[in-house]
């Protein structure tokens, strides 16, 4: 029996003709291996922001924007959610496979061992100025960490890849907290290695040395769900980058810090911290129908922050989770009559009933509750990027592992289209008139 032929593409230029095999992954869309394609007709591919463009394979995360559909590591995200810790959803990124009992257990232990900073690190901080950017402290102080921790950076050898993912994954809540801290003049606290994961982070954020402070358990979900529905998200920009700084050989440390770096942009980490801003813009629900009509006039250069997805063109799943946790968090700490979640759902309604948004598929996504959620917790707008980081540093870290483990990486080196000056001849500075 003969083996089934692998399809391809067949281009043609200029009398020559290049076949390009055409490969199927277990789920989405095929795609053209153009590897080869510049040798046998000496042209490149043009596609600005690689918005079509497959730069690597993966095993950790599948999206299919048109269904609405997350998965990693072929779980749904709404499962992950429901049912799992972020420690659990953790290991499986980065192992391929749920824990068992022993090896959750394990895999916390592990974390725990690790979340305290080396000492001198405190000493970062007081280099910055109290109105400095929390995502300015922690990208420079994730990057430091490779000047405290370089007894195993080494990338060749598993184990020391391992220690360096472990150490990221416990010790980025801590310098986040710690940045939190700074910026409000509060001293430092240190992690308890007797809470779970999403309770030390909440615990180092909010506890003071002269109280007790107790976690709710209620806000220590809400803070796991949250950092599961950002975990990982495929190949955008902040993950694609830690990959292409990884493809170079850089230390895990300076890969992450890079990551963080792409995320701090506001097109990309920003966008909770932005739907607050639109809201607080409309004000009250009797301004959503003119603040409707600005969006639908291309000329008002108005925006609907919290709707449609560069990626999901249905509804983003990871948003009906958020929703649900935000009634959660509201409750818990007694919110009853909260009027920007109020507003958020009367225009959450209109949007959706309304054609104009309907038929462009602008539906809600994972922003556009998480704000206020992190709001009514009490965590200032310019710590939610930080947040963001902490989640997605497992998702960069697990991406970083499968490309170095690949066989055959190469550094990353995009070509570009050149649109300058031919080739001219310099005129010396006197004779230039």
């Amino acid at each position: 029996m003969s083996a089934t032929a692998t399809p391809t593409a067949t281009i043609s230029l200029d009398g020559k003709t290049a076949s390009l095999p055409v490969l199927k992954g277990t789920l989405g869309p095929a795609v053209a291996d153009i590897r080869k394609l510049q040798a046998e007709l000496g042209v490149f591919t043009y596609d600005p922001a690689y918005g079509t463009t497959a730069a690597c394979d993966s095993k950790i995360t599948f999206i299919d924007g048109d269904e609405g559909v997350l998965l990693h590591r072929g779980y749904p995200i709404d499962q992950l959610a429901t049912n799992a810790t972020f420690p659990e959803v953790a290991f499986l990124l980065l192992n391929g496979e749920m824990p068992t009992k022993a090896e959750d257990a394990a895999f916390n232990a592990t974390l725990r061992q690790h979340t305290m900073l080396h000492e001198q690190l405190r000493h970062f901080f007081n280099g910055f100025r109290r109105d400095a950017h929390p995502m300015a402290m922690l990208c420079g102080t994730v990057g430091a960490l490779a000047a405290f921790y370089h007894d195993h950076l080494d990338i060749n050898d598993p184990k020391q890849r391992e220690i360096c993912a472990m150490r990221l994954i416990a010790k980025v809540p801590t310098l986040a907290a710690w940045a939190y801290k700074y910026t409000q003049g509060f001293p430092f606290v240190y992690p308890r290695n007797d809470l779970s994961y999403a309770e030390n982070f909440l615990y180092m954020m909010f506890a003071m040395p002269s109280e007790k402070y107790e976690v709710s358990p209620v806000l220590a979900r809400a803070m796991d769900r949250i950092l599961i529905l950002h975990a990982d998200h495929e190949q955008n920009a902040s993950t694609s980058t830690v990959r292409l700084a990884g493809s170079t050989g850089a230390n895990p440390f300076a890969c992450i810090a890079a990551g963080i770096a792409a995320l701090w942009g506001p097109a990309h980490g920003g966008a909770n911290e932005a739907v607050l801003k639109m809201l607080a813009e409309i004000g009250s629900k009797e301004n959503i129908p003119d603040f409707v009509a600005k969006v639908k006039d291309k000329n008002s250069g108005v925006k609907l922050m919290g709707f449609g997805h560069r990626v999901y063109k249905n509804f983003d799943p990871r948003a009906k989770i958020m929703q649900q946790t935000c009634h959660e968090v509201l409750a818990e700490l007694g919110i009853t009559d909260e009027p920007m979640l109020d507003l958020a759902v009367e225009l959450e309604r209109i949007a959706l009933e309304d054609p104009y948004f309907v038929q462009r598929k602008l539906y809600p996504n994972v922003d556009f509750y998480s704000g206020i959620i992190l709001k009514a917790m009490g965590i200032p707008t310019s710590m939610f990027t930080v947040l963001f980081a902490v989640a997605r540093t497992v998702g960069w870290i697990s991406q970083w592992k499968e490309m170095i483990e690949e066989p055959g990486q190469r550094i990353g080196r995009p070509r570009q289209l050149y649109t300058g000056a031919p080739r001219r001849d310099l005129v010396p500075l006197a004779q230039r008139g």
